[in-house]
């Protein structure tokens, strides 16, 4: 919402001291700028410069209260109305039951009665729409992770509820698990993408509104599956590094060319619809509503519809795998073992290494060719083989880790899933012997 609003004021920028899904002790810091994208390296750097620069904080001037103004709850119904305007399909009488926390965060303020509003039949957990910075009822805060889901999927037992959906503390990432066959199914980031894409062109399609040319964007660290969806309709597909505010950037850049279509990343993030520059649950949120709506009226589970996705693309399935190296000689480590495997690529049985990308020097080799990269310079290596398979591997930015990335696509999920974690496996036993 602070991004739409950045945008709707045309102001300079934004600032959000947010607990996001972060441990209770600290609070994340997000830096808008006037396009209501997060700001990108260049521009974050250069307000580290100037912060840096101050040598005494009680002497920054502030500007007189009658600068000031407080948004109140009618920006609400603003943000709101832009929301409706993606729904694709409409149904008189929506069946689909729907069980819902925020996580103790800002989501409860507005997405269960915007959901009541839209018809549907959704029941907030109430012990977790308590907004508190101390996420006391749930042993986690990241919908990215099964614990958080432990609480809500009770109550959904308990009420017999279609979907369970769990957005992170300040709204910007959506978690679903699926009721299917009797028990319920946690989604992976990339499966609820590829979900949302290919319903919003297929449906798009059907009733006429798809552009010619559209734009999706996605990050080189989620499932290939988005490109290949996105293309198969025709749409020009653009991939940026890790992190939304890449993706709020490149729309910006875009805007002129082509209509936006679809944003996502690996990690439960995305956008629906560029009048916001940074992922929003409360479009996800609202678009899976409809998708678990339509896929009821056609006797499916949203399962059933991912399934159909695998049977017309392939079966992609994708891992990543953080290693923790605390300390001085944990960074030294975590450089070792990045200065090896970019002198020495990966080996794949039965695969051959079709490109690498370089990213910390700039460089895209293909065979013996080498071309320039247009991504900003960080220490990350990719490698791309044949059949969709990849690996990504980068430090983390926020914690003494480093984390690798897999993918595939095979004939089933339970062929691709065995080979990624066994691939998984021989690269561990390589960094082992570093």
């Amino acid at each position: 919402m602070l991004s739409y609003a950045v945008r709707y004021f045309k102001c300079a920028g934004g600032i959000m001291i947010t607990a996001s899904h972060n441990p209770k002790e600290y609070n994340g810091y997000k830096a808008y700028d006037h396009t209501g994208a997060q700001l990108n390296p260049e521009a974050a750097e250069a307000v580290i410069m100037e912060t840096n620069a101050i040598k005494n904080p009680f002497e920054i001037k502030f500007v007189d209260d009658a600068h000031i103004k407080t948004i109140d709850s009618s920006f609400d119904s603003i943000y709101l109305e832009e929301v409706e305007t993606i729904r694709i399909n409409d149904s008189e009488e929506k069946r689909v039951k729907i069980v819902y926390s925020p996580l103790h965060g800002t989501g409860g303020e507005i997405i269960p009665g915007f959901l009541k509003k839209e018809g549907y039949d959704v029941y907030p957990y109430q012990p977790q729409m308590i907004v508190d910075p101390t996420f006391p009822n749930t042993k986690s805060s990241n919908p990215e992770e099964a614990l958080a889901f432990e609480e809500t999927i009770k109550y959904a037992k308990e009420l017999n509820a279609d979907i369970v959906m769990v957005t992170d503390p300040d709204a910007d990432r959506l978690g679903i698990a699926v009721k299917h066959e009797n028990d319920y199914h946690l989604l992976t980031g990339n499966q609820t993408a590829a979900i949302e894409l290919y319903y919003i062109l297929t449906e798009k399609k059907k009733n006429h509104s798809l552009p010619k040319g559209g734009y999706v964007y996605t990050t080189n660290v989620t499932t290939n599956l988005i490109p290949v969806i996105a293309k198969s309709f025709d749409m020009e597909v653009v991939t940026t590094l890790t992190g939304f505010k890449f993706i709020g950037e490149q729309a910006e850049l875009n805007k002129d060319k082509g209509i936006y279509i679809f944003g996502c990343e690996e990690s439960y993030g995305s956008l629906i619809k560029d009048f916001v520059r940074d992922k929003d649950a409360v479009q996800a949120v609202y678009m899976l509503s409809e998708i678990a709506e339509y896929a009821k009226e056609q006797n499916m589970t949203i399962i059933d519809y991912l399934e159909i996705i695998y049977k017309t693309y392939g079966y992609y399935y994708e891992f990543t795998k953080s290693i923790t190296m605390t300390g001085r000689s944990g960074i030294e480590r975590i450089n070792e073992i990045m200065t090896y495997f970019r002198t020495n690529p990966p080996v794949i049985e039965h695969k051959k290494l079709v490109s690498y990308d370089d990213i910390l020097l700039g460089i895209h080799v293909r065979g013996h060719h080498q071309t320039k990269l247009s991504y900003p310079s960080q220490n990350v290596l990719k490698y791309d083989f044949e059949d969709d398979t990849w690996i990504v591997m980068r430090p983390s930015g926020t914690e003494p880790k480093i984390k690798i990335y897999y993918g595939t696509k095979a004939s089933s999920m339970m062929e691709a899933k065995a080979f990624v974690h066994q691939l998984s496996e021989n690269i561990l036993k390589i960094i082992e012997k570093i």
